[in-house]
């Protein structure tokens, strides 16, 4: 039955996604007026930027997302984000997503077939309110009253990439990004 439930808790959050739709170029306007984050997109060697990651979850989970990738502020391709998670979680929530690489190398990696952050990974929150609730372990974050008017804080690069999310609406216990596997399809 439970499990019942997190199949039809997903299937049902998966088809309401399109409503938290954006374009790409309005998610980098947030960022780019988010404190520290836009430092990193004028001074990065690429990024990849996801305007809506839907995600669900009653004890099993899932998250998915599509979104552009960039390399010295030209698009160079699409990518795509599945994350599948077991433990203790329940709700649903929808988020923006940019991940920085400070050089070639980070890019590579991140282009060359499918990529995945580790347990490790790191993600700094930009906004506030109750739908703001990532996982920031390890790194600093600020908050601020909404996306418009974000700010941030972060101590750097970890193995060449950073991330940064911004909450976009939901509630959701569990919000780390620890096990997301990313597609890439150059353009």
């Amino acid at each position: 039955m439970k499990k019942l439930l997190s199949i039809l808790c997903l299937s049902l959050f998966l088809l309401w996604q399109p409503v938290f739709a954006d374009d790409v170029s309005d998610t980098l306007k947030v960022f780019s007026n988010a404190g520290e984050s836009s430092r990193y997109l004028n001074n990065s060697y690429g990024y990849a930027v996801f305007p809506t990651i839907g995600k669900a979850g009653i004890g099993i989970g899932g998250a998915y997302g599509k979104g552009q990738v960039y390399a010295q502020k030209n698009h160079v391709g699409e990518s795509g984000m599945t994350q599948v998670s077991i433990g203790f979680q329940l709700g649903a929530q929808g988020y923006s997503q940019i991940i920085f690489f400070q050089d070639k190398r980070a890019f590579d990696e991140f282009t060359n077939g499918n990529f995945e952050f580790g347990a490790t990974a790191q993600a700094v929150a930009i906004t506030a309110g109750v739908s703001a609730s990532a996982n920031t372990t390890g790194n600093s974050a600020t908050a601020s009253g909404g996306k418009n008017n974000a700010s941030t804080a972060s101590d750097g690069y970890h193995k060449g990439m950073m991330v940064f999310t911004v909450a976009k609406g939901g509630l959701m216990y569990e919000a780390s990004i620890g096990g997301q596997k990313f597609s890439y399809t150059p353009k």
